[in-house]
């Protein structure tokens, strides 16, 4: 360990290179980490790049495809990366590492690292066993962390589990600069036609169905702008979804309509400069780190309200239900012909972003938590 600082290892049960929400906020909080008086170690299954390179320690341990198999070789090598690494805080945001760190003796000694979980979920959103591990293994947790004062409301209602912080999320490092140029250079092609932004990956939770109506119910009432979408595919059956969204809006768009696929991180950070509006038409989300993404490359955002996606967006003239989306249709229609009001809505969720989402905020928050933890452990 580098001297005199303390070690912090991260346990997780996916890859660290797999793209998901709990191993990009991984990344992004180890590497903030670097300058600190912490070590940032991470533990997880091999990498899908072998060769990937951070700038902190990534131990890897073997995975294979039975689940029980696995439970088991993860108990056993958590207990040995702990004992070995003889961290000061273990801290886990993945609901099956901190499953599987409850069957390690190593927590139930009295000369043991501090723990901290983060719930990126929603309290409502874990099957009944899965919560009832949860659970038992946060007896032994000094500290359990929510991304959203909604999720931490529904934890300290529905269980005794204590104390409960909140620390809001934060989105990859590739989101870090904003670079106005960019912004003005993409708004000189646009001929004055605004463009709305939607992207994620095919699934229940975007309702893409529901995206394609409320985009032709626009169109319908003779509002006229652009649709640049970015999708994401998982399964074979996801390209049916993807075919039905492009066919559909080609006839109401035209030429108004692209659809790029699987982009990138960074290739993401320079397609929201390119958006007016980054709209979200979202049945379930936690947190909602596609609207921080917009935010910080001074998007606006207009939302369903829902779940923790609602204290994200923060403001109610920007959200909509989707049994009456007819504010949603009214705020596309008032930036079309107001465009000093579609500028001070970008100003303003800019500035959320740096106040409320950065890397840098987040940081701090981790560090006052990390801080407070260790002196009274």
């Amino acid at each position: 360990m580098t001297e005199n600082k303390k070690k912090i290892l991260y346990l997780l049960e996916y890859p660290l290179d797999l793209p998901g929400g709990a191993q990009m906020s991984t990344q992004s909080l180890c590497a903030s980490l670097m300058g600190s008086n912490y070590e940032p170690v991470v533990v997880c299954p091999h990498l899908l790049k072998p060769d990937s390179v951070f700038p902190y320690r990534v131990i890897t341990y073997p995975m294979g495809k039975n689940r029980i198999l696995n439970l088991i070789k993860r108990i056993l090598y958590f207990e040995k990366t702990v004992k070995d690494e003889a961290p000061d805080i273990v801290h886990i945001q993945m609901p099956e590492s901190l499953i599987t760190y409850g069957f390690c003796s190593v927590g139930r000694k009295k000369k043991r690292p501090a723990l901290i979980f983060t719930d990126r979920g929603l309290f409502y959103g874990y099957r009944a066993h899965s919560m009832f591990l949860m659970k038992r293994a946060l007896r032994r947790a000094d500290l359990l962390l929510v991304t959203t004062d909604y999720n931490k409301k529904m934890w300290e209602k529905g269980t005794d589990i204590r104390p409960i912080e909140k620390i809001a999320n934060t989105i990859s490092s590739a989101f870090t600069f904003y670079d106005d140029s960019i912004r003005k250079q993409k708004d000189e092609k646009k001929n004055g036609l605004l463009t709305l932004g939607l992207a994620g990956r095919i699934c229940e939770e975007k309702d893409w169905p529901f995206a394609v109506k409320l985009i032709e119910r626009m169109a319908g009432e003779g509002l006229e702008f652009r649709v640049d979408m970015v999708l994401s595919t998982f399964e074979e059956k996801d390209a049916e979804m993807v075919e039905m969204i492009k066919s559909t809006l080609t006839k109401v768009l035209g030429d108004r309509l692209t659809i790029n696929m699987d982009f990138t991180q960074q290739q993401m950070q320079e397609y929201y400069y390119g958006v007016d509006i980054f709209l979200m038409t979202s049945v379930f989300e936690s947190f909602g780190k596609a609207a921080v993404e917009a935010m910080s490359r001074k998007c606006a955002v207009l939302s369903t309200d829902v779940g923790g996606l609602s204290e994200v967006v923060g403001k109610e003239d920007n959200l909509y239900t989707k049994e009456d989306p007819s504010r949603a249709v009214e705020y596309v229609k008032k930036c079309i012909t107001d465009r000093d009001f579609l500028k001070k809505e970008q100003e303003y969720f800019l500035n959320r972003y740096r106040d409320n989402f950065s890397i840098e905020t987040c940081l701090t928050e981790h560090l006052k938590v990390y801080d407070n933890i260790l002196s009274g452990h």
